[in-house]
Formats: C-alpha cells, structure tokens, sequence
C-alpha cells in the first residue's frame, strides 16, 4: 500500500475520529508517529488541514473540504479491496456490529454463533451500546436499532418479530406493596432503572392502551445501564423491572416473577439490521446479514 494512501488513511482517521489518540489507537499505530504522518502530508500540500488545541482536534476549512472528498473514497477502495474474498473458497474478514444488549444476547449472538463454526476465516465483533451510534463515523460495518429509530438513509433489514415489553416483580416484593393497576400506580413503586447515554436521561416507561399512550418517568433505589443487572435486581426482590418479554417469560411461567400491566404493554416494531446505502459489501457482510435476517 503507497504512502499515500496511508498519509490519507491517517489524517481521516483523525479529523472523523476528533484525536489523535483514539486514531492511533484504530490504525495500531503510536501517537507520536501518527502525527508525524499528518504533518508530513501538510507540508507536501502545503496547507494546514488541522486545528490543534491541547483538547481537541478538527478539521480546518481546507481540511474539512479533503475529509469530504476524500473519506468516501477511501471506503469504497476498502470495500474493493474486501471484495477480493470472493475469490477465495470460503468468505473472510472482521465484521462489526454494535447493538444493545439485549438485541445481542437473545437474537444477533444466538444467529451467528453458527456462522462461525460454518466459516472459520469470519470474525465477528459485537459492542454493547445503548446509544445512538453513528456506525460510519465509528468504523462499525451495522448497527442494530428498533424500527422506530432508524435513520431514512439507511438500509435496513428486518432480524426479529414485532416484541413487547414487560413488567414485572417478585412475589416477595409484592407482598410488601399492591400491585399496580395502571401505569399512574407506578410513582407508588421502587422501579428499577436505565440511564441511556446519547441523551443521558432515565428512560421513561412507555405504554399505550385503547390507542393511548403515556410515558411514566419512574423512581426508584437504583439505576443501571445493563439488562442483565436490572433482570438480577428484579428477581432479587428490590422493586419492579420494565424489561423484554423474551427474557423474562421463563421467570413468569416458573413464577418467580409476576408480570403486571399486561394490558397496557403493547407489542411494537422489532430490531432491525441497519448499514449505510453502498452498493457494494463484502462477502462475510452479505453472510452475516443474510444469517441475521427474520426469516418468518
């Protein structure tokens, strides 16, 4: 690969990613090295493409315009270059993908597991993130999101069936409290919680009825930002848990929880595949998502 390219690659790398620090870490490369790559490629074009501050780094005009032109291009030389797998007798390559837990766990895990077994030369990476990730400026090759979240211009494919949510307690806790009978019920109830980070917010309970629908901002003893813990809190006894259906349904049918406001928790659009409109994607991407696919 010519110098060039890489002189390209690195001064991307760095005006997307906004530090040298996290680029050097995405190329393998050490900090100092890396910028000495970008200033090498200032002095060849003889004009400065970044703002240094001891904090932050962006793009200046000239910069922002080369980032522009530039970044595209350099995908799409990666994308030809991924395509040479098909070549091969069996596809290859890392494939990215980030995805909230539970999306994770229960539905994009479970499908690929195979995959790897079928096809030893895939790697697959999966980052647990509840945010709203913007997969292209973060090297992710698909993100996974709820219907109701996903951006027009992307292309999205449907992995999982409508779902609902639940709520639930132990019949240890509701011993000590009423169970609630409307979502209003719930300010009189310890629930557990969820901070989401793109908005740094509790997430408000959402449900609807009759066509009705009424968001509660619950209050509660404790907060967390995994599934996983909120389902450990549930059964513990502490309060009431707001979580998916599927991950609940064995503790409800075994009794170890009981579910409540059935009648208020409605199913809604289930998670879908989302990857930027390219024309082209690599052979592993095609197998992954071909693998992920709701197939009814």
């Amino acid at each position: 690969m010519n110098k060039n390219y890489n002189d390209l690659l690195a001064f991307v790398t760095v005006a997307e990613q906004g530090s040298f620090t996290k680029a050097a870490h995405l190329l393998g490369v050490s900090q100092s090295a890396l910028s000495h790559t970008v200033r090498g490629l200032e002095e060849k074009l003889d004009v400065r493409l970044l703002h240094r501050t001891t904090r932050s780094v962006s793009p200046t005009e000239a910069g922002d315009r080369l980032l522009k032109s530039v970044a595209p291009k350099l995908r799409e030389i990666d994308l030809e270059l991924e395509l040479v797998n098909d070549f091969k007798d069996k596809p290859a390559g890392t494939v990215r993908i980030t995805a909230a837990e539970h999306a994770i766990n229960h539905i994009v895990w479970p499908k690929l597991r195979p995959l790897l077994f079928q096809y030893p030369d895939i790697n697959i990476e999966l980052n647990v993130n509840y945010g709203f990730v913007d997969i292209v400026a973060d090297r992710f090759d698909a993100g996974i999101r709820l219907g109701e979240n996903l951006d027009q211009d992307m292309i999205a494919i449907p992995i999982s069936a409508p779902f609902r949510m639940s709520v639930v307690g132990s019949p240890e806790y509701f011993s000590r409290i009423d169970i609630p009978n409307v979502p209003g019920d719930l300010i009189n109830h310890n629930c557990i919680n969820i901070r989401l980070p793109t908005f740094n917010t509790i997430y408000a309970w959402e449900f609807e009825k009759d066509g009705k629908s009424i968001d509660v901002n619950v209050k509660g003893q404790v907060v967390f930002n995994s599934s996983a813990n909120r389902l450990d809190a549930v059964l513990s006894g502490i309060g009431l848990a707001y979580l998916p259906e599927d991950m609940v349904q064995m503790y409800i049918q075994s009794g170890e929880l009981i579910e409540v406001l059935t009648d208020w928790c409605q199913p809604f659009d289930g998670y879908y595949l989302y990857y930027p409109n390219r024309q082209l994607s690599s052979p592993a991407f095609k197998l992954v998502a071909d693998a992920l696919r709701f197939k009814e």
